[in-house]
């Protein structure tokens, strides 16, 4: 039997908020950390470049806009990163630098050919050797993130082939949409990383029924933010003392028998660290593949469009 034992890393922390230079060092230094820890993989949180402005309403009640809400959305948009660019360029050098599988959420701005004006929650995937694998838009903004993120579609589902494993990549809510799910278990997705700031304990449930689900590992990367992490000039509805916390945690690494293999922590900045043995996956799928054996494709059938939407054509 081949020997498939990798260590993964789940960092546990966030950025100082609307600063992508320190947000950049961060990762740098998170990166360093899990290297030094033996990890080849280390995954970081939604949003972790670029920041989640948890909390605030950018000004927007329904029905009206003001200009304080507007001058904080650009405030956004400045912090944004695009993808390929100047800072892509930069988390490569940090993966291969420290020889990491790396993936890692941000806020990306949309190219000029796109309009150049709409903001993206997305997941990026760098190989151990620096190369940009791929990125993964969010498909389905949650609630309020509607009014700061756009729409992702259907052409950056695909999973990504690293040193690591097969990884995958699922952000937050999108966690909920078992459609969603499936079109990363029929790639045969070994690590199933999920970004997120959902930060209720029962999110470690769902991240268990995943694993179990797809029979793979999952990793899931959550921020910790405190108050202080932003400007003093964001307005937050939680507070404005600076050690509130805005998001908790809530980080963990589960097995593809649902196992919990680290955390979940709660109100902490911390790394988490798990071996993961690779050929459990296949253990796991002798009784169980949701997209194999087990999927009674007579049935049911799952028709996905990974067709760029382009408003102009």
């Amino acid at each position: 039997m081949t020997e498939r034992t990798i260590k993964a890393a789940v960092i546990q922390a966030c950025a100082p908020l609307f600063d992508t230079g320190a947000a950049l060092d961060r990762v740098a230094h998170f990166a360093r950390r899990a290297s030094r820890d033996g990890a080849s993989i280390a995954v970081f949180p939604e949003a972790f470049v670029g920041g989640y402005p948890k909390g605030n309403h950018f000004g927007a009640p329904v029905g009206s806009r003001s200009d304080e809400g507007r001058d904080l959305y650009r405030r956004y948009f400045d912090a944004a990163i695009a993808v390929p660019g100047a800072e892509t360029t930069r988390l490569g050098a940090i993966a291969k630098e420290h020889r990491l599988d790396l993936v890692i959420g941000v806020i990306e701005r949309a190219a000029k050919y796109e309009g150049g004006g709409t903001l993206y929650c997305t997941a990026l995937c760098f190989s151990a050797g620096g190369e940009l694998l791929g990125k993964r838009r969010k498909l389905m903004p949650t609630a309020a993130e509607r009014l700061i993120w756009g729409f992702g579609d259907g052409s950056t589902l695909d999973a990504f082939d690293a040193p690591s494993g097969r990884i995958g990549a699922v952000i937050c809510w999108e966690n909920y949409m078992p459609a969603l799910r499936m079109s990363q278990y029929a790639q045969g997705v070994e690590i199933y990383c999920a970004p997120t700031v959902d930060d209720r304990e029962n999110w470690t449930s769902l991240m268990r029924v995943i694993a179990m689900e797809g029979r793979c590992f999952v990793l899931s990367a959550n921020q910790f933010m405190r108050r202080g992490d932003a400007p003093r000039d964001f307005a937050a509805v939680q507070g404005d003392a600076p050690e509130t916390v805005l998001i908790s945690g809530g980080s963990v690494i589960v097995s593809p028998l649902g196992e919990i293999l680290a955390g979940p922590v709660f109100g902490e900045e911390t790394l988490l660290l798990a071996e993961l043995d690779l050929n459990d996956i296949a253990r796991g799928k002798m009784d169980f593949d949701v997209a194999g054996h087990y999927a009674r494709a007579d049935i049911f059938e799952l028709s996905i469009n990974h067709t760029p939407h382009k408003p102009v054509i």
